[in-house]
């Protein structure tokens, strides 16, 4: 398991373990519970086959975050964080004899796929390097080593301290005295403890499929107020005009420019993408309640 101190992964870690699997443990970081400390972005090939050998199979839940925003151009600190550690594990898991391989994407690479249209290779580097790590690491693998790549959404929950990367501006603000806003569209979301479901079938089928992830689909007002009733703070979310947001977003983009900075999600193209409605029809549909109340405790 790379990536095993995250969020995710030690959900993933606690789910396959209860399912009698054997599970070796690898972060970045040396902690408790982490097997081998070993940062994946400058792993060898030589480093991973050691760490897989005598393995039947692999997660990888590392990565860049698509919040990043590093200097320009974006794309090669993407591929370096998403595609590049990716192959390298996933010729030494062939090279290993490795039977099955799980890699921890986007749910934007399921909407490439459904959307050409929207052109978001193109627009968004961060998208490139999932659409990129899915290509590149199953022809790394090889035919033999079938590898599923779980297309992840807004994921809520807790494990220890761990929560997403995400949720500490939503937590303050919902806790302020700021009024609720929210514009059109939404997002499908899920929990890490479903995730870990998902992972774990996937490596007992040994499954090579794309696996778009989710159990609701909320609007963003929906998420929003969820979140502030989660923390004890409800009130009413305002709407947001769409107008608004584009012109915030094409703003923070000029000013990223002239700092020479460029987003994974590209601040001029990003308002098209995210006031849609970035929904996935649920496989088992459920509900994200528990994991947003863990993830915004009320104390």
């Amino acid at each position: 398991m790379v990536g095993a101190s995250g969020l995710i992964g030690q959900h993933v870690v606690e789910r396959l373990r209860a399912r009698g699997h054997g599970v070796t443990t690898a972060a970045r970081t040396a902690r408790d519970g982490v097997d081998h400390a070993l940062d994946a972005t400058s792993a060898t090939e030589e480093e991973f086959r050691a760490l897989l050998a005598g393995h039947d199979g692999v997660v990888f839940a590392a990565g860049a975050d698509d919040r990043d925003v590093p200097r320009a151009p974006a794309y090669p600190v993407f591929h370096r964080g998403n595609v590049a550690p990716v192959v390298r594990l996933l010729t030494a898991a062939r090279q290993e004899g490795l039977s099955r391989a799980a890699v921890l994407g986007s749910y934007y690479t399921h909407f490439h796929r459904g959307h050409p249209e929207w052109r978001l290779t193109e627009r968004h580097p961060y998208i490139r390097s999932r659409v990129e790590q899915a290509r590149a690491g199953r022809e790394a693998a090889g035919p033999d080593l079938p590898v599923a790549v779980l297309e992840l959404p807004f994921v809520f929950g807790r494990a220890g301290d761990r929560l997403p990367n995400w949720s500490g501006p939503l937590d303050r603000w919902a806790r302020s005295r700021s009024p609720l806003v929210a514009p059109p569209g939404g997002s499908a979301a899920t929990t890490a403890a479903h995730v870990a479901e998902v992972v774990t079938d996937a490596l007992e089928r040994a499954s090579g499929a794309d696996i778009p992830v989710a159990l609701e689909n909320l609007t963003w007002s929906d998420m929003i107020g969820r979140i502030a009733a989660a923390t004890g703070h409800d009130r009413p979310v305002r709407r947001l005009p769409g107008a608004v947001v584009r012109t915030a977003l094409r703003l923070t983009g000029v000013v990223q420019g002239l700092t020479g900075r460029q987003s994974g999600i590209d601040p001029a193209h990003a308002g098209n993408l995210l006031l849609r409605e970035l929904f996935v029809t649920p496989s088992r549909p459920g509900s994200v309640d528990e994991a947003l109340a863990e993830t915004f405790p009320r104390t």
